[in-house]
């Protein structure tokens, strides 16, 4: 029982990220540039997490001897439709891929739609003449484990545990607090936008931690918006609330609202619960979902939550062992399907969340709390060996 992993080469107990053109040495802050750079495939975190929780696993380099069920892992920042590839591995892969002695495994941590992704390396496969089975496919979009040869793994919970390893579990204490809730926003988006504009507009965001900031846009259509914005009858006010931004509740500068290693502390010990807002609202059209760090981070640190993402997120939360607080919240927005109803849903949870006693409403929920906690600080071997039996 053991990851075999392969690579194009070894420099100081580190797999070079498979297919880069772009030189960076391991243990230097360069090493985390890949994605910048095309074709953005970067170091593969799954090595990395099994370091980190002692999961048995070899790395070979591809002119080496290496066992069945090997894997020539290509961890991708992001997936581009435009890149062939297949056509930037070597020769020897790629007979290795024909002659069935090894599989590329594509690791890839973000929630784009995985059934888009398999059309474009199925047709790559076609045009090289590889095995239709030559690759596996590891996503962070849970409407994976729906296709052949796809699956879904919770990368970014892992990946949260290594980046904010060195911060200590916030502590979980029952006094009154003086705030309502913790809403954090760090880049504009058109549904991001909406939905705080909602809740602004509605008075939700008073006496709350809450951040927006206007500044940082990913230069979205606003027609792409999940969410019927004339059915909120809400034009105006996103537009005045977009005016008056970006909406800071800390002294903490952009890079440092992107560490992952830092935290603001009094945003999970001074107010009772924390509204996510996820990096998808709708998961690329795929139907399933996508957790980051922005759900592992409220765990970790000690609240309960309301999710504001793709259908399924606490069905999903569920499956891997976490506490969604059911008794406290009315969640049933998280199996509502068509996106605007979703949100109505979310604002009338809550709604009516604000109108409860929330120390009394903290207290009820505490233990999940602090299970929820135990179980993201502990070790992911299990994540690990459900991975490898699955990829099996």
């Amino acid at each position: 029982m053991s990851f075999n992993f392969v690579a194009d080469s070894i420099l100081r107990d580190k797999a070079y990220p498979a297919l880069a053109e772009w030189q960076a040495a391991p243990y230097t802050p360069e090493w985390r540039q890949f994605i910048q750079h095309w074709p953005h495939t970067v170091p593969c975190e799954l090595h990395e997490h099994c370091k980190d929780h002692s999961y048995p696993h070899n790395i070979y380099r591809i002119n080496d001897s290496f066992p069945p069920n090997s894997y020539y892992s290509v961890a991708i920042g992001f997936f581009d439709f435009n890149i062939d590839y297949f056509a930037l591995m070597s020769d020897d892969v790629q007979n290795k891929l024909r002659d069935q002695k090894l599989q590329v495994l594509f690791y890839y941590h973000e929630g784009d739609n995985p059934f888009l992704i398999k059309e474009r390396l199925d047709t790559l496969c076609l045009k090289w003449q590889l095995p239709q089975d030559c690759y596996r496919f590891v996503s962070g979009n849970t409407a994976a484990d729906k296709i052949p040869g796809f699956l879904y793994f919770p990368d970014h919970e892992l990946l949260y545990w290594r980046r904010n390893i060195k911060v200590t579990p916030t502590p979980i204490h029952t006094n009154k607090r003086d705030k309502d809730f913790t809403i954090l926003s760090r880049t504009h988006k058109w549904w991001r936008a909406t939905a705080m504009a909602d809740l602004y507009r509605q008075g939700l965001l008073n006496n709350s931690y809450w951040s927006y900031n206007t500044d940082i846009s990913l230069g979205e259509n606003p027609a792409d918006n999940p969410i019927e914005i004339d059915t909120l009858e809400i034009r105006t006010d996103i537009d005045n609330f977009l005016s008056g931004g970006p909406y800071t509740c800390d002294n903490l500068t952009v890079d440092q609202h992107n560490d992952h290693s830092l935290i603001e502390i009094d945003h999970y010990t001074n107010s009772y619960c924390s509204i996510i807002f996820e990096t998808h609202f709708d998961a690329d059209g795929s139907g399933g979902t996508f957790l980051t760090e922005k759900t592992f981070k409220a765990i970790k640190h000690g609240q309960p939550f309301i999710i504001v993402g793709p259908p399924g997120s606490l069905a999903t939360l569920r499956r891997l062992g976490y506490q969604t607080f059911d008794y406290a919240i009315d969640n049933s927005y998280d199996s509502e399907m068509d996106n605007t109803q979703r949100w109505l849903k979310i604002v009338n949870a809550i709604r009516k969340i604000k109108l409860q006693n929330l120390q009394k409403w903290f207290l009820n929920c505490h233990t999940d709390i602090e299970y929820n906690q135990q179980l993201f600080v502990g070790s992911k071997y299990n994540r690990l060996n459900t991975l490898y039996e699955r990829l099996k």
